[in-house]
């Protein structure tokens, strides 16, 4: 099939948008003279900022009105040869269905939900949440297109935005070599306990500067003010807070310049990862077999196993909490957003540390 402009459809949130890079690359590398075009939500396009393989950036509101439907729908009605459609909604297929003459899509492996997807598509990949990664789950929406070893033959990078300057209240303030840490998850279920932060960051800062990441939203800034409030008189005087005041971009050049970084199961930690910056996420509910930070270089389609406790791969080290169950792909053990999950409870800050001991980073 030749393709001369081609739609990625990724309506949902920041961290599905960085992890389509590899899909862009592929199709630019297959098509070099086609147009890619991207529609995704407003506030995540960001993660995209100065990648050469896209043509035009196209937002969309997260909840939008019947007239911002009506409005998106002409600009978009049959203007491509392929919508390739990366997340399973409705609304995202809807999308491709008016704005493409030929559709590939990522389907739920539920009938009920699938059958018409499937019906309106070349080409459909079923989700898989233990067994298959979301970066070889996007690349094979091309299989039917692009031979196996040109999609997975050689090593597969996600590209992170654009490097930009730091502000310079920030800049000055950095003391190198510093460890970035983000303790904070969009939902309850993903966090780590506030005392082992607080346990942690005492031990690090006793040879680094400790700079505290999170995004400008209150549950943020709480819970990093509240880490802070805890700590020893020492390591304060050692930690720089962010306080959510960089943008993605100015975020990316501050993980490329960090001696490690440590986080949850969130989008800053793919982000971390994308810039190359060894990287440590905590993983409890969610397989990493599925969504574990993808490694840049990684050869193959899936880097990581269903359930370890330690499992470095390339610039990436994934830590499990214990627990039979784990991973269980629930919201917590109440399977709900503000639900504890007891496998982080009891991840001690040991095994944290043994996995810091993978990158060669002094500690006292």
């Amino acid at each position: 099939m030749k393709l001369n402009k081609v739609l990625i459809i990724a309506t949902r949130q920041i961290g599905d948008t960085l992890i389509t890079t590899p899909l862009i690359s592929a199709i630019k590398k297959k098509w070099p003279t086609a147009k890619v075009d991207f529609l995704g939500y407003e506030n995540s396009l960001h993660m995209l900022t100065g990648n050469e393989d896209i043509h035009q950036l196209i937002g969309t509101k997260p909840r939008p009105k019947l007239k911002d439907y009506f409005k998106q729908f002409f600009q978009l009605f049959q203007r491509y040869d392929l919508a390739i459609v990366t997340q399973p909604s409705d609304r995202a297929y809807i999308y491709g269905l008016v704005s493409a003459r030929h559709r590939v899509g990522v389907v739920p492996n539920e009938k009920k939900l699938n059958w018409w997807k499937k019906k309106i598509c070349l080409h459909t990949v079923e989700v898989d949440y233990f067994h298959q990664h979301v970066i070889t789950e996007k690349l094979r929406l091309l299989e039917t297109l692009v031979d196996d070893q040109e999609l997975f033959g050689s090593g597969l990078s996600v590209r992170p935005p654009q490097a930009v300057a730091l502000p310079e209240k920030i800049e000055k303030q950095l003391v190198a070599p510093f460890i970035v840490i983000h303790p904070t998850p969009l939902t309850a279920y993903k966090r780590w306990p506030l005392g082992n932060w607080v346990e942690l960051i005492n031990q690090l800062s006793k040879n680094y500067q400790i700079v505290l990441s999170g995004a400008p939203i209150p549950q943020d800034r709480e819970l990093n003010q509240s880490i802070i409030s805890l700590l020893q008189p020492e390591a304060v005087a050692k930690v720089l807070n962010l306080d959510g005041g960089l943008k993605l971009d100015q975020l990316g050049t501050l993980l490329r310049k960090a001696q490690l970084y440590i986080g949850v199961d969130t989008s800053v930690t793919h982000l971390a990862a994308a810039c190359d910056a060894p990287t440590i996420t905590l993983f409890g509910a969610t397989p990493p077999t599925n969504f574990g930070p993808w490694p840049n270089g990684f050869i193959g389609m899936q880097p990581y196993q269903l359930r370890a406790k330690i499992q470095k791969v390339g610039n990436v080290a994934i830590i499990q909490g214990p627990g039979e169950c784990v991973p269980c792909r629930k919201a917590g053990c109440e399977d709900k957003a503000d639900s504890r999950s007891d496998c982080l409870v009891n991840l001690s800050v040991q095994k944290v540390l043994e996995a810091v001991n993978l990158f060669n980073i002094k500690l006292d």
